[in-house]
């Protein structure tokens, strides 16, 4: 008689941003990511660090990694840095991530660790393990958005110096995504619309669809409440996609909402909300609540979530947490192009500026209409988007040219 036993092999995990507090886009990702990697692997961490690191998140990470190692990186340096990087032909990305002390942390690692694999959170992470000759192993690149595109789409809404510092962003982003797309074992994006537009500058089958899940019991329903009268947006309040829809909406679409709804309020969430955030405050009937604790009881206090923005590439975290609180959502288009959920069925999404104000003061008022769009959220995301079977994808491509033993 046999036993048979699996080993976890070993795994290289860089990132770009500390995975935990899981609490913006990419953290969010990049924690459930290592959550399930941690399931099947023995994790070797290595990390950037861009803000404080607080005790209970390397507690957490500790008990998640054989390793982990924390590259601090922040300051004025990384823009000279990103500054230098776009002089000498390279994208401001790569300038920005170019850290010499992960460098020297990596080399040190590279030197005594024998991996059989390397996961890289951000395509502007590659350039450092073909350095510090890592490429002999599998090593997959979880690009997630394909970033190049989103400069180009940040070009195409602005002018000026912007729109020619954008445009070249764009193209030297894009010649990095085409050598990774060479270089690595396998890219993994978020949805098929992003792989589509991966493979169309690379080749068939170039990306690998591996799509994000929302935590279904963190993010849950909770009582509805009465007469509730306002809508919610919640997002990082210091990035461009989120301040341009804020904007919009509140100087464009929001007044005419008003008129018809004079008690309703327009509700802005979110970490380090720029002046031009904060000044929405001073419009009649927006209040910018900015960085909470805890984004759930505002969600639950609004009638209906809104992502009203206009430049958007991936998926959105912040749709699929309002689906699974099982709250009413209205989102442009550009928000929800990653997701399968149907408009009119489980979510709204108006185009025009008239369809927004007639969809959304209408639902303000429709609150049968609000009960069955939140039941039918709800029910997609359990069935689309559970966080174990959404990373699959990700961990099979990065696991399977690794060792299976075998033992007598």
């Amino acid at each position: 008689m046999h036993e048979v036993s699996t080993f976890k092999p070993r795994v290289l995990y860089l990132t770009h941003r500390l995975p935990f507090p899981p609490d913006k886009g990419d953290r969010i990702r990049n924690f459930h990511v290592l959550r399930e990697l941690s399931k099947v692997a023995r994790v070797t961490l290595i990390s950037l660090a861009d803000e404080e690191v607080h005790e209970q998140s390397i507690a957490k990470l500790k008990s998640l990694c054989e390793t982990v190692e924390i590259v601090p990186a922040s300051g004025f340096r990384r823009w000279w840095r990103a500054g230098r990087s776009l002089l000498t032909g390279g994208s401001l990305s790569e300038g920005l991530f170019a850290e010499p002390k992960l460098d020297a942390v990596i080399h040190r690692f590279a030197k005594t660790e024998a991996w059989d694999a390397s996961l890289i959170s951000a395509s502007s992470l590659a350039p450092y393990l073909h350095r510090h000759g890592l490429p002999s192993h599998p090593r997959v690149v979880d690009l997630v958005d394909v970033d190049s595109q989103k400069w180009f789409d940040y070009a195409d809404a602005a002018s000026g110096p912007k729109h020619w510092l954008y445009t070249l962003e764009g193209h030297r982003v894009r010649r990095l995504e085409q050598w990774i797309a060479e270089w690595a074992t396998a890219v993994t994006i978020v949805s098929s619309a992003e792989c589509a537009v991966f493979d169309g500058f690379t080749h068939p089958g170039a990306g690998t669809v591996a799509t994000n899940g929302v935590d279904l019991d963190y993010f849950r329903p909770q009582p509805e409440v009465e007469q509730a009268t306002a809508c919610a947006f919640v997002g990082a309040l210091d990035y461009f996609p989120n301040i341009d829809g804020a904007t919009w909406f509140a100087h464009d679409i929001w007044p005419a909402i008003r008129e018809r709804h004079p008690r309703a309020e327009f509700w802005i969430i979110g970490r380090k909300p720029t002046p031009a955030v904060l000044r929405l405050g001073a419009l009649e009937g927006v209040k910018v609540i900015g960085a909470v604790p805890d984004v759930r009881p505002y969600v639950a206090k609004a009638a209906l979530a809104i992502c009203p923005i206009r430049i958007a590439r991936g998926l959105q975290n912040k749709v699929l947490e309002a689906m699974a609180m099982a709250k009413p959502t209205v989102a442009a288009p550009a928000a929800i192009q990653a997701l399968l959920a149907l408009p009119g069925e489980h979510l709204l999404s108006p185009s025009t500026e008239a369809e927004w104000i007639s969809t959304v003061s209408e639902l303000l008022m429709d609150t049968k209409r609000q009960r069955e769009l939140g039941l039918a959220a709800r029910e997609f995301v359990e069935v689309h988007h559970h966080w174990d079977r959404c990373l699959q994808p990700l961990i099979r491509t990065l696991l399977a040219t690794t060792t299976q033993r075998v033992l007598a």
